[in-house]
C-alpha cells in the first residue's frame, strides 16, 4: 500500500458508503457522489466508508483526490478510522458460538481495536457464564437486557462507531432502538438455515451522538475466516488475558500450546485463562501454522 499523508486538523470531508465503485462523501456543502482517483488503484488503497478525503472537480464530476492517513481499518466490515466497535452476541436464537467471538476478538485486537461485547437476547437464555469468561479475558460485556443502552451510548460520543454481530444477532434492531430514524431492515431468523438472512448489503455511515454510527454486513465463520490472515507468532497479543504473561515462558519462542515452561498455560491451569479461550488460541495457531507453512 501507498504512503497516506496524516489528516490535517480540520478535515472535513468523510466517506459515508461506497458501492458500486461511487462513493458518498459528507462535505460542509452536504453530501456528494463521488468517484476515486486512479492513482489510489495503483498505490493499493481502496477508499473505504470513514476515510477522511479531500475532494477536487473534474469535469464538472467530484473526485476524490486525496485519503488521509488511517488511525486503524477493518477488512470486515471494510471502514476505516474506528473509535468504538461492538461486537454483538445473543444469548439464544442463536446461541454464542465461541469460536467466532474469539476469532472477533483477535481480528479487533490486531487492528488496533479493543472491542466491547454487547450481549442481547438474554431474556431467552442466560448469559451469566459467558460474560463472566469474556471479563475474565479482559472484555467489557454490556448486558443490553439487564444495563440498557446507556452505556453504549457513553461510548458512542463522537468518532465512528461499528457494531459486527452473526446474522441474527439483533444488531441492526438494537440500532433502530437507539436511532429509530435508521430505519434500518432486521429481518427474521431462517429456522431452517439456523441464521439469519442477510439484511444489511453495504457499510453506511449515519451522523449520531456527534459522531457517525455505522451498519454493517452480516457475515459467516467462512467469511470471516478469509477476511484476516493471522502469522503465528501475533496471536499471543491477539488474546489480551495472554499479554501479563508473555516474556515469562522458559523458553522465548514458546507457542503457549504444550511447552514446558510456558506461563500461559500455568495460567490456563490456575484458572485465570479460560479453557475455551486457550482452545480458540490453539486452534487459530494451528490454521496460521498451516498457512504459513513451515512454521513451529
Amino acid at each position: 500500500m501507498g504512503e497516506l499523508r496524516p489528516a490535517p486538523s480540520g478535515a472535513d470531508k468523510i466517506i459515508l458508503k461506497g458501492i458500486g465503485g461511487f462513493y458518498y462523501v459528507e462535505t460542509p456543502d452536504g453530501v456528494l457522489e463521488c468517484r476515486a482517483k486512479g492513482i489510489f488503484r495503483r498505490m493499493g488503497v481502496t477508499p473505504l466508508a470513514g476515510d477522511l478525503v479531500e475532494l477536487e472537480e473534474s469535469h464538472g464530476d467530484h473526485v476524490i483526490s486525496e485519503i488521509y492517513r488511517r488511525i486503524n481499518s477493518l477488512k470486515r466490515p471494510p471502514v476505516a478510522n474506528v473509535s468504538s466497535l461492538f461486537l454483538v452476541v445473543s444469548a439464544a436464537d442463536p446461541a454464542p458460538n465461541r469460536q467466532v467471538v474469539d476469532r472477533m476478538t483477535a481480528v479487533a485486537a490486531a487492528c488496533g481495536i479493543d472491542p466491547v461485547l454487547l450481549l442481547t437476547k438474554t431474556d431467552l437464555a442466560p448469559a451469566d457464564e459467558f460474560a463472566r469468561d469474556y471479563r475474565l479475558a479482559g472484555y467489557r460485556v454490556i448486558d443490553l437486557g439487564a444495563e440498557g443502552s446507556g452505556p453504549v451510548l457513553e461510548l458512542m460520543q463522537g468518532g465512528i462507531s461499528v457494531f459486527e454481530g452473526n446474522t441474527g444477532v439483533g444488531k441492526s434492531t438494537f440500532i433502530n432502538s437507539i436511532c429509530p430514524g435508521l430505519q434500518l431492515k432486521t429481518g427474521e431468523i431462517s429456522r431452517k438455515l439456523g441464521r439469519g438472512r442477510h439484511t444489511t448489503r453495504a457499510v453506511e455511515l449515519y451522523p449520531f451522538e456527534g459522531g457517525y454510527i455505522a451498519d454493517t454486513p452480516g457475515f459467516s465463520s467462512l467469511e470471516e475466516d478469509r477476511a484476516y490472515s493471522f502469522q503465528p507468532k501475533e496471536l499471543e497479543n491477539c488474546f489480551p488475558e495472554f499479554r501479563p504473561y508473555l516474556g515469562s515462558c522458559f523458553f522465548s519462542g514458546c507457542s503457549h500450546r504444550v511447552e514446558k515452561g510456558c506461563a500461559v498455560l500455568e495460567a490456563l491451569r490456575e484458572g485465570r485463562i479460560v479453557p475455551s479461550r486457550h482452545r480458540s488460541y490453539c486452534e487459530m495457531y494451528e490454521q496460521a501454522r498451516q498457512s504459513a507453512g513451515n512454521y513451529k
